[in-house]
C-alpha cells in the first residue's frame, strides 16, 4: 500500500520590488494531503489547473521531497530510502515529454531500462514484450520523432512499465488524443491495475474517463483535501437535483396550467419556453421524476417529442464543489 500523509511543499518564489530589491513570496503548492492507493485500484486526483496535482505526483514518485509529511510504499519509508521506491514506482505524463525523439521506440526503452539496473536479455525481452504490448511492433525501429501523437502516448505507457512497478502516477495520461486511442489507453489502463494488480494514481480532465477508470476519487484545491469518496458518492452528496427535459408538439394555457400545478404538488421545479421544436418544459427535483412526469403526461395525454432526464455526473460535481469554495 502506499500511504501519505499530512503532505505539505512549499516554494519561495522571489519577485521584482523595485530596480534593486526582490520581495520573497512564500506558495504553498500541496497543504496537508493525506492519501492511500491499495494495489489493484485506480485512485483518482482530481482538481483544476494549479490545484497541486502534479506537484503530489513529484512528491509520491520521489522527484521532489516534501517539505514536510510521510509517504510510505510498502512500508518503505519514500523520503529516507527515494533509492528504494524508485523501483517500485513510475510517471507517465500526457502531451509529448519524457521521450527522446530522435531515438526508436526500442532504443528509448532500453536507455529507460538501464536507467533502472536492467540489462541483458532480461531487458530485450522486456522491450519486446512492451513494444508489442502497446501496439508499436512494427515500429519499433522508427525514430519517434516520426510518430503520430497517439504512437508517442503508447510509447509513454511502454516507458512507464519498464521497471514493472507496483505503483503507476499518470498525469493527464489521453491529453489530446483522438477518441479511439485514448479509449485503448484506458482499457490498457484498467487491466494493469485488475489484472496486474498495479496501484494507480490518476490525473484528468476528461471527467468521464476518471468516472469510467477510478475506484476512488481526491479532489483538492489549492493543495487542500476537499473531498474523498467512491466517484459515485461524490455525486449523490454535492448534486442533490435531478433534471428532465420534455419537448411538447403543443402546450395549451389550459395544460401548463394544469401540469405546472401538478409538479409544484410532487415537489418538481417547471419552466416553460417556446422554441421552434415545440414546447419546452426544463424540470428540476431533488428525485428521480421521470415515471412521475410520463404518469401525468398520460393522464393529460400530452404528446411528446423528445424526453431527455439527465443524471448528474462528476463534472457537475466539481462544479458544484468549486462554486461553493470560489
Amino acid at each position: 500500500m502506499l500511504e501519505a500523509k499530512h503532505l505539505h511543499k512549499s516554494y519561495t518564489l522571489k519577485e521584482k520590488n523595485g530596480w534593486l530589491s526582490r520581495r520573497k513570496q512564500q506558495i504553498k503548492a500541496v497543504n496537508d494531503l493525506s492519501l492511500t492507493i491499495e494495489k489493484g485500484e485506480i485512485i483518482g486526483l482530481l482538481g483544476v489547473n494549479g490545484a497541486g496535482k502534479t506537484t503530489t505526483i513529484k512528491m509520491l514518485s520521489t522527484l521532489l521531497a516534501p517539505t514536510s509529511g510521510t509517504i510510505s510504499i510498502d512500508g518503505i519509508n519514500a523520503v529516507k530510502q527515494p533509492e528504494l521506491i524508485k523501483r517500485r514506482v513510475n510517471m507517465i505524463a500526457g502531451g509529448e515529454r519524457m521521450l527522446y525523439w530522435r531515438l526508436s521506440a526500442r532504443e528509448n526503452l532500453m536507455y529507460f531500462g538501464r536507467l533502472y539496473g536492467l540489462n541483458g536479455n532480461t531487458l530485450k525481452q522486456r522491450c519486446r514484450a512492451l513494444i508489442d504490448k502497446v501496439g508499436l511492433t512494427e515500429f519499433a525501429d522508427r525514430p519517434v520523432e516520426r510518430y503520430s501523437k497517439g504512437m508517442k502516448q503508447r510509447l509513454q505507457i511502454a516507458r512507464g512499465l519498464i521497471n514493472d512497478p507496483d505503483y503507476l502516477f499518470l498525469d493527464e495520461p489521453t491529453l489530446g488524443l483522438d477518441a479511439p486511442v485514448a479509449r485503448q489507453l484506458r482499457v490498457l489502463v484498467k487491466s494493469l491495475a485488475k489484472e496486474k494488480n498495479k496501484g494507480i494514481l490518476l490525473t484528468s480532465h476528461y471527467l468521464e474517463e476518471v468516472e469510467e477508470l477510478c475506484d476512488h476519487v481526491s479532489i483538492i484545491e489549492k493543495g487542500h483535501l476537499l473531498l474523498q469518496g467512491t466517484p459515485r458518492r461524490i455525486i449523490q452528496t454535492i448534486v442533490k437535483d435531478r433534471s428532465l427535459i420534455v419537448v411538447m408538439k403543443t402546450l395549451d394555457k389550459e395544460n401548463w396550467h394544469w401540469l405546472k400545478q401538478e409538479t409544484d404538488k410532487l415537489g418538481i421545479h417547471a419552466q416553460k419556453k417556446e422554441t421552434n421544436e415545440g414546447t419546452r418544459v426544463d424540470m428540476k427535483a431533488t428525485f428521480d421524476m421521470t415515471s412521475s412526469f410520463l404518469a401525468l403526461a398520460q393522464k393529460r395525454n400530452l404528446q411528446l417529442i423528445r424526453f431527455d432526464a439527465k443524471k448528474p455526473n462528476l463534472e457537475d460535481a466539481i462544479i458544484r464543489l468549486t462554486e461553493v469554495h470560489d
